[in-house]
């Protein structure tokens, strides 16, 4: 366990925090003893494998489901002590589930989110109306607010799920797979979106999401949960430093490459190049010899050199002991002359 710093910052604090489910003859505990703190403005996932608890520590976060032992302070005051419509006002919820709605335009959904103002029949006062429209235009949905929500696609829709939960003004989003079901584009987008809005706003949104590689890039903190370690808490940069992603995510044909920062394929070396350069296209000759079975980066001893030159000089040179410099014009003539 590791046990985060910048209490200064902290909206959330985890004391000897257990979680699981309690049945009529046993108890079975998914994680316990977490220690840690959850910071705002700062944009914090949730990482681990299918099945290893994620749901049950982001329902316990949020009061859907009660903690087995321990203590979650919300802004300096126990998750117990509030009432129903208290945490309304603290805690905002974005579900996995697809919301499927009806003849409801998107403006009306996220006036929904003012719910815990509003009363028991939810008219919304210009006060009301102007939050709304502040949260349209924070996420810049202002083109589809007159829409009908039923027309949105998914990567629409989740925007104005996010806008409905800053209408609600809370200090605290939970967001349980943002992503899940968004193509690659959307997802970068959405996951930026966030990240922005915690800058922006200070408020402190904590998510679960199983896109391992958009998390180690675009969060601020990353916690790593499963059976063997329970969770690991920290920047990408230092859980990758200390060893805990690729040990994390260790599986057979997967490792963490530390010269990027990213998991990729692991292959199969047959032969090894020395290769000089930077940018763009050092990185991309490096990805298209490894993938045909060449180690190559700067730290190899071969008799065997690449120079990839950057974005500003064309071509490559390849250079062999003993032999003239050979120029190529692309990557796929790089690979064709090195195989011969």
């Amino acid at each position: 366990m590791i046990l985060d710093s910048g209490e200064e910052r902290a909206t959330i604090r985890l004391k000897d925090l257990s979680i699981g489910y309690k049945g009529k003859n046993d108890t079975k505990v998914v994680a316990s003893g977490i220690c840690t703190a959850i910071n705002g403005g700062e944009l914090t996932c949730l990482l681990g494998a299918n099945g290893v608890g994620k749901s049950t520590l982001l329902r316990t976060l949020s009061a859907f489901q009660p903690k087995l032992a321990g203590k979650i302070d919300i802004l300096g005051r126990e998750i117990g002590t509030y009432s129903d419509k208290e945490l309304s006002r603290t805690i905002g919820v974005v579900l996995t589930e697809k919301c499927d709605v009806r003849n409801m335009t998107v403006r009306e959904l996220i006036g929904m989110g003012r719910s815990p103002y509003t009363g028991f029949w939810g008219a919304l006062n210009g006060e009301d109306r102007e939050i709304v429209e502040r949260s349209i235009g924070m996420v810049k949905i202002e083109n589809l607010a007159s829409r009908m929500v039923h027309t949105l696609s998914d990567g629409e829709r989740q925007k104005v799920m996010i806008a409905k939960a800053l209408a609600q003004q809370t200090p605290v989003i939970f967001l349980d797979e943002p992503t899940a079901f968004l193509d690659f584009p959307s997802k970068v987008e959405i996951m930026q979106l966030l990240h922005k809005l915690t800058r922006e706003t200070g408020k402190t949104i904590f998510l679960s999401t199983h896109d391992l590689e958009l998390a180690l890039q675009i969060a601020d903190k990353i916690w790593l949960m499963d059976r063997q370690h329970g969770i690991t808490i920290g920047t990408p940069e230092d859980l990758a430093l200390e060893g805990h992603l690729s040990g994390f995510f260790a599986r057979k044909g997967i490792v963490f490459d530390m010269e990027t920062g990213l998991f990729r394929v692991e292959n199969q070396y047959t032969s090894q190049v020395r290769l000089v350069g930077h940018g763009q296209k050092y990185a991309m000759v490096r990805k298209a010899l490894q993938r045909n079975g060449v180690l190559a980066n700067r730290n190899v001893e071969s008799g065997t050199r690449v120079e990839t030159g950057d974005l500003t000089t064309s071509g490559f040179k390849i250079c062999r002991e003993g032999e003239a410099p050979v120029e190529v014009g692309s990557i796929e003539e790089l690979l064709r002359n090195l195989n011969n």
